[in-house]
């Protein structure tokens, strides 16, 4: 196993992407997934927009395949937000968005280049609170992803889902926290029996597994791993859930009734599962086991690069690029001896890293949802 390293690009967020080219060679990662959110967008938890998707040509393709050679890192793309539920406008304006990560990754080489798109699903919670919502969310999923998954697949471009629940993407008041349909295997299995294509798989985040009391290395087993592309290195510590149990969220109580009876509740809408988001081997203890989950990976030959998405608490939450940067370090460090070869350097990466092809695609237009129906 000779995996390579990447740096999902939300973690430099108050850098423009020369300087976070500047940071993933300090790192001493070998690619970027590169955060493209829309800037008009509704998210303000751990987004960036590291390319310009207004104004990009095929000339802009050919100048960050050039940036990307030159730094010798290869590269995904990536916006991650609800497409099938919430506001209505939003979630056309969000549809739309991924179309054009797509023209991009089509234009810088897609598929040819290894140039994913990573994005979420979302939920339509109208549909959700009523029976089978679940069911009708895999229903309204097909009817969304269906023409967006044909439009990639014609485009020779994969869209990776991301498993986050999104546990907090809703007021605490509600007391469901499932806010993102591929949140469990169970989802991401049928989405692939509705939409058969090859032109959509995954980045798997074990850490959103780990809270819901799932062991990632069975998760990996009973995975296709023809859809698994990507690998997101975060962890979590979990906390103590006696009070609320491992089934339910913690929900919204008057504070004073609960501090009269002496029951936490949660502090914000991401305060609901009792965890805390780390990385491995930076600064706190891990409630997840990376060398069996690397070995049933390793077992099961996936080839693909781990991805570092800084959110830890004590890394990307303090706001400090010299905490952020430490968190990023660590975890290299922490799985260099899991991947990499031992050499005399120490463990370093010896895996080939072609630099990304100039196919001189040609220009195709930006593309709606309306236009694809």
């Amino acid at each position: 196993m000779n995996n390579p390293i990447w740096i999902m690009t939300s973690a430099f967020d108050q850098l423009d992407l020369d300087q976070t080219i500047e940071k993933a060679h300090e790192a001493g990662v070998q690619g970027l997934d590169v955060c493209v959110f829309r800037k008009d967008g509704t998210r303000d938890d751990f987004v960036a927009t590291h390319m310009d998707y207004e104004n990009f040509s095929t000339d802009t393709a050919k100048e960050m395949i050039e940036k990307f050679n030159r730094a010798k890192l290869r590269m995904s793309l990536g916006a991650f937000d609800n497409l099938i539920g919430g506001d209505e406008q939003q979630k056309i304006n969000n549809q739309n968005h991924l179309l054009r990560l797509i023209r991009m990754a089509h234009l810088m080489g897609g598929d040819e280049n290894d140039i994913k798109v990573g994005t979420f699903v979302g939920y339509n919670h109208e549909l959700g609170v009523e029976e089978r919502g679940f069911e009708k969310n895999l229903e309204e999923y097909k009817k969304v992803f269906g023409p967006i998954i044909k439009y990639a697949e014609d485009m020779g471009v994969t869209i990776l889902y991301e498993n986050c629940p999104m546990e907090g993407w809703r007021s605490a008041g509600y007391s469901t926290t499932y806010n993102n349909l591929p949140g469990v295997l169970a989802a991401r299995k049928l989405m692939y029996e509705l939409i058969p294509s090859k032109a959509h798989g995954e980045i798997y985040d074990p850490s959103h597994d780990v809270w819901q009391h799932v062991d990632p290395s069975l998760v990996i087993e009973n995975t296709d791993m023809q859809r698994l592309k990507r690998i997101h290195v975060k962890s979590t510590r979990n906390g103590n859930s006696v009070f609320w149990g491992n089934m339910y969220p913690m929900h919204q109580v008057d504070q004073s009734l609960a501090d009269r009876a002496g029951v936490p509740t949660c502090q914000n809408e991401w305060d609901r599962h009792h965890y805390e988001a780390t990385l491995p081997g930076f600064g706190v203890g891990d409630s997840m086991d990376w060398r069996k989950f690397i070995n049933t990976l390793k077992a099961k030959n996936f080839s693909g690069p781990f991805e570092i998405e800084n959110e830890a608490a004590l890394s990307k939450g303090t706001g400090n690029m010299g905490a952020i940067m430490q968190g990023c370090k660590a975890t290299v460090l922490n799985l260099a001896p899991l991947l990499w070869e031992l050499t005399e350097e120490g463990y370093a990466y010896k895996g080939d890293q072609n630099p990304l092809k100039d196919l001189n695609r040609k220009d195709v237009p930006v593309v709606t949802m309306e236009e694809l129906k």
